[in-house]
């Protein structure tokens, strides 16, 4: 049964992933950006807070995702799927009753636990976990649907509230999660058996050491370095989605002008991902971050040095960020091997996760106080740590992982 999942349906899984990486991103952390104006307006909370859900989902999301890592690696990426598309039911359907901005909160505590088991993370560890080494060409083909999500769901949520209210595009996103997304999961994935303890001993589970690979010093240190790699091009990705715009008025570009260019970061990390799917599945993960890092770095110094080449250094960067996401994916399982790996990858989320949440409200504290400046030239600077970063990974990329891949055992949904 091994042998079909990883080659006849292979892509019928990979495209019910990919629709709902599509929706869940859409119904959770790209709905603020169509919704919290609408929702302060009517209900009279501060847009601050109204915005500060999302910053307490992600923080939840990076609370929950080493347990989440776990669960995948013991019971396949099937059941918690499922769990994140009923918790974002759950969730959505709490912001759309929220009589007080505190059940408003409470609902994004929810849609926090759904973010942290049903987002990128938890489908690369189900991935991981089907696929085992084979998995590279699978992660890299979802990332690339999954970065529709924006395109798709921006529009249909700004129709939604025009017609429905916010309430009603939150209850109908419930409902779309409840009856489309969840049976989705339940339908077009395979059921994994639990995997005996014996095979999952390869990152420690332990709660004094939840979040250190159990193998030795070079794997510890290996893994703080793809750690902090990571969390540095999340934060610097998260700060710019929510201040481009700001950043680049305060450049003298008109507001029009910068929606425009902005929009041109999203086809850029798609067709990063499109030429990463065609010509990048022979290289080794390691060179793709270190391009990545190279790219991000590049089009940030444009953006801050050059007015006349703020739109090349948003192409660069937007492809540079393109990768990134690929990376978050198959560096690990590159690195690291297949075994164990679905708990690797909720180890990594954590510090990526909370990166996520703090950095929109650092970044707006610096961008008020010292200006868009200031603000970009502390983002180049983590881009250039990242850069080093990735090129003390480099002499890892000939390393041969020291767990062999654990064989996936599966049922018949």
């Amino acid at each position: 049964m091994a042998d079909l999942i990883s080659t006849r349906s292979r892509g019928p899984i990979i495209a019910v992933l990919g629709i709902g990486q599509v929706l869940v991103w859409g119904s959770s952390y790209y709905l603020p950006a169509v919704l919290a104006k609408p929702i302060a307006t009517q209900t009279g909370w501060p847009l601050s807070w109204v915005i500060g859900g999302l910053s307490l989902g992600l923080l939840v999301s990076g609370l929950v995702s080493p347990r989440v890592g776990d669960l995948i690696e013991q019971y396949g990426g099937r059941p918690v799927l499922k769990a994140s598309a009923a918790l974002m039911g759950v969730g959505l359907a709490i912001l759309a009753a929220a009589p007080t901005l505190l059940v408003f909160t409470l609902g994004w505590i929810v849609l926090g636990a759904a973010m942290g088991t049903g987002l990128y993370d938890p489908a690369f560890a189900a991935l991981g976990r089907l696929y085992g080494e084979r998995a590279r060409t699978s992660i890299t083909s979802l990332t690339l649907i999954g970065g529709f999500a924006s395109t798709v769901c921006w529009p249909l949520s700004a129709l939604l509230v025009e017609r429905f209210g916010w309430r009603g595009t939150c209850l109908t996103y419930a409902g779309v999660n409840a009856l489309i997304v969840l049976p989705l999961y339940h339908f077009g994935l395979p059921a994994e058996t639990s995997r005996p303890a014996s095979l999952r001993h390869g990152f420690a589970t332990t709660s004094a050491t939840r979040t250190l690979p159990a193998r030795n010093g070079r794997d510890r240190l290996l893994f703080w370095l793809v750690a902090l790699t990571m969390t540095l091009s999340s934060i610097i990705a998260a700060v710019m989605s929510v201040h481009l715009l700001t950043i680049l008025q305060q450049r003298g570009v008109s507001l029009v002008t910068a929606v425009a260019f902005g929009a041109v970061v999203g086809p850029c990390q798609v067709g990063a991902r499109l030429i990463d799917l065609v010509a990048g599945q022979r290289t080794h993960p390691v060179w793709e971050s270190l391009l990545s890092a190279i790219f991000a770095a590049l089009g940030l110094g444009l953006l801050l040095m050059n007015r006349d080449a703020i739109l090349v250094g948003l192409v660069i960067y937007g492809g540079g960020i393109g990768l990134r996401s690929i990376v978050r994916g198959t560096l690990p399982l590159a690195l690291f091997g297949p075994q164990g790996y679905p708990a690797l990858v909720g180890r990594l989320a954590f510090p990526m996760l909370l990166g996520q949440a703090v950095a929109p409200s650092a970044g707006a504290v610096l961008l008020q106080h010292f200006g868009g400046h200031s603000l970009m030239l502390t983002l180049l600077g983590m881009a250039l740590i990242t850069l080093v970063l990735s090129v003390v990974l480099v002499p890892f990329a000939q390393r041969t992982p020291a767990i062999a891949q654990a064989s996936p055992s599966v049922t018949e949904t």
